[in-house]
């Protein structure tokens, strides 16, 4: 267990049993906190200074006016719902992609952006981050849209490219198991994009001004894969574009 946080906030009730809401239960409990949840929607929430709620954005509104009680500060774990819109004190969203099977650590080293419609309630959200390891950065709910495409962009949208390529593999005739292949290339493409930005990571034939190359490929995508011919060459365009902004190591 990891040693308890001076808190602002001595209860902490947790609503939403799916995988956010029972890791964000189970690191706060680490962190010292008095918990009670995850609950599901619905079901009796016990007292506490803080309420925090773990449930779709669709169903924040409906749930936080429910839960809400005197004293208490309610706050969501979403990163698209503003606080006006969602009628809550609070939000504090980590960026990270959860699976389920998250231990008490899973928010340690982890951006958790935070909102509050007054000081206390900004202080309690941050405070909550540093407790459970993560490291609070403030956002308005003027930025939240723009934030949530960025991380959908970086994550859910990286998910989608790499689907994309396994397509294409597979289309091309080689082994099923292909992925693993892969996947020390894309891990090592994303470890030089964080450690050197996207310009000084990026590398290939368009990079080195090969349209000759680039053509061969995109006649590969057209014969064995033409459903992702778009794609293929929007993001040809996206990387020109790139590269073009200052010469980059091949």
């Amino acid at each position: 267990m990891s040693t308890p946080h001076p808190h602002r906030v001595p209860r902490i009730s947790v609503v939403g049993s799916g995988r956010v809401g029972r890791a964000a239960a189970s690191a706060l409990r680490a962190a010292g906190y008095e918990v009670a949840g995850p609950v599901g929607r619905g079901a009796p929430v016990a007292p506490a200074e803080v309420i925090l709620l773990a449930v779709p954005d669709r169903a924040i509104a409906e749930v936080a006016a429910a839960v809400r009680s005197d004293g208490a500060l309610v706050g969501h774990t979403s990163g698209a719902t503003t606080l006006a819109e969602a009628g809550v004190d609070f939000g504090l969203h980590p960026l990270r992609a959860f699976t389920g099977g998250e231990g008490a650590d899973a928010f340690r080293g982890v951006g958790c952006a935070v909102a509050g419609t007054s000081p206390e309630a900004l202080a309690v959200a941050a405070d909550l981050a540093r407790a459970v390891g993560g490291e609070p950065f403030e956002i308005t709910d003027a930025q939240r849209a723009g934030y949530h495409a960025a991380a959908s962009i970086a994550s859910n949208f990286a998910v989608t490219l790499e689907a994309a390529a396994e397509r294409m593999a597979e289309a091309s005739g080689l082994p099923a198991d292909f992925r693993r292949h892969l996947v020390p290339l894309v891990r090592g493409t994303v470890e030089n994009w964080a450690e050197h930005g996207p310009r000084a990571a990026l590398t290939g034939p368009i990079v080195r001004g090969d349209e000759a190359t680039v053509a061969r490929q995109r006649e590969a995508v057209a014969a064995h894969a033409p459903e992702l011919l778009a794609l293929f060459d929007e993001l040809c365009d996206r990387t020109r574009a790139l590269a073009r902004t200052e010469e980059s190591p091949v």
